[in-house]
């Protein structure tokens, strides 16, 4: 199964359980014990390992104007149009229709669960383009004096960073990376028109330990076992 997964080759995976570096369910592996890979735990140094081969795990990169949901009666196109609904995946958490980037689409509930819950603290990552300059004072309300978005008490990013700046024909742009954690809906965009910086783009670079990277709008790809570990490691599985 180690071998089967990309784990390691069959050789090197058989080395592994000689040094006893892999372990089933809280127990040492034997040589030609048979496992579950939907039910047991396997892991690898320490680190647990998905082997079952019906869990599936995509990464889009979104375009501007598709629908993060499995069915639109609008007819608007779809994420799973994207990706084709005979992958048998769905969204993990959203994305509005103008925002374009990362979206991660798996058939793992508990992995969607943890990912999208606030308890476990999943950092993502945006880009994004606003009207204006941002200077010391607008970083500053983001990061610590907070912006007040109608709940108990004002909202604070994870962290802001200004990545450049121009002049446009509507006057000057701004490009910030903003790094939240939980939040209201549309919370990026609702922090900078809370500060006067009108979102003119916006993009999701990174979702805990996944990168964007130079993926091409409107394309997808598998996630890498490592990559797949990674997501298991951030929400303790």
């Amino acid at each position: 199964m180690l071998s089967e997964a990309g784990i390691a080759s069959r050789r090197a995976a058989e080395e592994m359980i000689r040094q006893g570096r892999v372990v089933i369910n809280g127990r040492l592996a034997e040589f030609g014990q048979r496992i579950d890979p939907a039910e047991d735990r396997v892991e690898v140094d320490g680190r647990r390992v998905q082997l079952d081969p019906e869990k599936r795990y995509l990464m889009l990169n979104k375009p501007a104007g598709v629908i993060t949901t499995s069915k639109d009666p609008e007819g608007r196109t779809t994420v799973l149009d994207i990706v084709g609904v005979h992958d048998r995946v769905f969204p993990v958490g959203r994305l509005d229709i103008g925002t374009e980037g990362l979206l991660l689409l798996t058939n793992d509930g508990e992995l969607t669960h943890r990912l999208t819950h606030p308890s476990f603290e999943v950092t993502k990552t945006y880009v994004a383009e606003v009207a204006g300059t941002v200077g010391k004072g607008v970083l500053r309300k983001l990061t610590d004096t907070g912006v007040d978005l109608g709940g108990s008490e004002p909202f604070v990013a994870d962290s802001v960073k200004v990545l450049g700046a121009r002049k446009g024909p509507g006057g000057n742009r701004t490009v910030v990376q903003l790094e939240v954690h939980e939040g209201p809906t549309h919370l990026v965009r609702r922090l900078l028109e809370a500060v006067d910086r009108p979102v003119l783009r916006l993009v999701r670079t990174g979702m805990g330990p996944l990168k964007l990277g130079r993926m091409a709008s409107g394309t997808y790809r598998n996630l890498t076992q490592g990559e797949v570990d990674a997501l298991y490691r951030e929400v303790g599985l």
